[in-house]
């Protein structure tokens, strides 16, 4: 049965109307925190991608830039790997790129193929290169936010006050109760801040900041295309290979090629850029994980709200995921014990029971 024009996203309205054959429109495509279509150049090779953000999905993650096909078009002809941005009826819509996401569960802890290998490089090769002058394109964070070039401890201290009052304490009324019963309260950001110390200095580049195997695209030539430039932001470029290394899960001996690459190659074009790199990676690394207790707390819990009736099971994987997440920060945030599954579901249950859940608030 066809859906009534009430039940028809924005998105695909859109879609169907750029298209004028609504038969012609792919979607929507798998994606957290877009909702996207595709449709067809009229006239010409190729598709667009028409999309608009989730209404249900929460936002966890600074934005420097005020248009992602505004960065596009500034970095053509400096990053190779970047969709085309083209202007159709006045509108600038993101050239599709055909091929293949690199497979992210039955992925994790395997192997990069060398040659998708070594085009990452390459990529973090490219970025490298372009400094904060070389993009004037309107920025969104405010001018205080920015921090000055080389000033990386200042960079990791803008992130981490964004996750305390955007993602922690704007959420304390309705989550409170339930980060301090799993051993995370506020005082973590004082252990937090203790432990990631200060960082060497190094010259600041364009990072990607979300570099996983979903927004990694192989094309049917073996090509790889990097999407999804919205996080994307100016910074410590250790910090972009520590996101990198964090979400990409690969095996320990690829994980430590990668950073030593990534390391020669970046001194090559900037030096500077790896600077300290031994020590400061592992403190980026624990940021990450530190980061994710609060952000899986928020997500992890909010699923469960959704859905008729109770359903044990997702329960129980919520648990086990949120101790997991826990363990991975237990040395940053210097928690003093992690509950147990078990301890951790009741907590969530309990939660789940609160009178006048309200829904949380992202970014």
């Amino acid at each position: 049965m066809p859906m009534g024009p009430e039940l028809v996203s924005g998105a695909r309205q859109r879609a169907d109307e750029l298209s004028g054959d609504a038969s012609a429109v792919r979607g929507p495509l798998k994606g957290y925190h877009h909702e996207t279509y595709v449709l067809p150049l009229p006239g010409a090779t190729g598709a667009i991608k028409v999309r608009e953000p989730r209404e249900e999905i929460l936002w966890f993650d600074r934005r420097c830039f005020s248009s992602e096909e505004e960065l596009l078009e500034s970095l053509q002809g400096h990053i190779d790997v970047i969709p085309d941005v083209l202007d159709i009826g006045g509108m600038r819509f993101q050239r599709f790129v055909e091929g293949s996401v690199l497979p992210s569960r039955a992925w994790a802890g395997r192997r990069l193929p060398d040659a998708v290998f070594g085009q990452v490089l390459e990529l973090f090769r490219q970025m490298v290169r372009i400094t904060p002058d070389m993009l004037p394109v309107e920025r969104r964070c405010e001018a205080r936010d920015r921090g000055e070039d080389g000033d990386t401890s200042g960079f990791l201290e803008r992130l981490i006050i964004f996750m305390e009052e955007r993602v922690y304490q704007r959420n304390l009324a309705e989550f409170g109760t339930l980060f301090e019963e799993l051993g995370v309260g506020g005082e973590s950001f004082i252990r937090l801040r203790k432990n990631v110390g200060a960082l060497t200095e190094r010259p600041f580049c364009l990072l990607h900041a979300d570099l996983h195997r979903k927004n990694l695209i192989v094309d049917p030539m073996g090509r790889l295309w990097a999407i999804d430039w919205e996080l994307a932001v100016l910074g410590d470029p250790l910090y972009d290979l520590a996101t990198h290394l964090y979400l990409m899960r690969y095996p320990a001996d690829q994980a430590d090629r990668m950073a030593e690459e990534w390391c020669r190659i970046v001194e090559r074009i900037r030096p500077g850029s790896s600077a300290g790199w031994y020590d400061d990676l592992p403190r980026l690394l624990d940021f990450k994980r530190a980061q994710s207790v609060f952000t899986d707390v928020i997500r992890v819990s909010s699923s469960l709200h959704h859905g008729p009736g109770f359903d044990r099971l997702a329960l129980a994987r919520a648990a086990r995921t949120l101790r997991r997440v826990l363990r991975a920060a237990e040395e940053p945030l210097d928690l003093l014990w992690v509950p147990s599954a078990s301890q951790i579901a009741r907590s969530l249950l309990r939660h789940q029971r609160h009178e006048g859940i309200r829904r949380p608030s992202g970014f």
